[in-house]
């Protein structure tokens, strides 16, 4: 493991990328979405690090529960994926953005905004069943820091 710092000190120009973990860490520390649903807000120092890299076009991946914050992200329109959870999908639709179902090995792209997102263990039962849409994800997002 790296050397560790405050989210506080991170800027956009200093990565090629930003990539957002799921699990319940995501929708109850990184945001309030676990206990406000639809209207959740994203804690202010992951939401000023997020919008710094959806305002220099970088390329961002959200994995798992963390697609959930994408339109407080990047606000209506933004297309992503929660998998096929159908209460979570219908959140995400609530809150302003376009949901695509996914299988669990997939990944979903929003091209005009660089945003790559899978369902990980939002569908996943294991690891190695979350493990093929997280390295689709993590490839596709170095691929769009080169374009």
């Amino acid at each position: 493991r790296g050397e560790v710092k405050d989210i506080r000190e991170a800027k956009a120009e200093d990565f090629d990328a930003l990539i957002v973990p799921g699990g319940f860490g995501a929708a109850k520390n990184l945001s309030n979405f676990a206990v406000e649903g639809t209207n959740c807000s994203v804690n202010p120092d992951v939401l000023a690090l997020a919008e710094a890299f959806a305002d220099a076009c970088k390329p961002v991946g959200l994995i798992c529960i963390s697609p959930a914050l994408a339109a407080k992200i990047y606000g209506p329109g933004v297309v992503c994926t929660i998998g096929k959870d159908a209460g979570t999908a219908d959140a995400v639709v609530k809150m302003g953005g376009t949901h695509e179902e996914c299988d669990v090995h997939d990944i979903v792209e929003d091209v005009q905004r660089k945003l790559v997102s899978t369902p990980a263990y939002m569908e996943a039962k294991s690891i190695s069943e979350a493990a093929g849409g997280i390295y689709k994800l993590v490839d596709r997002v170095l691929e769009l820091t080169h374009e």
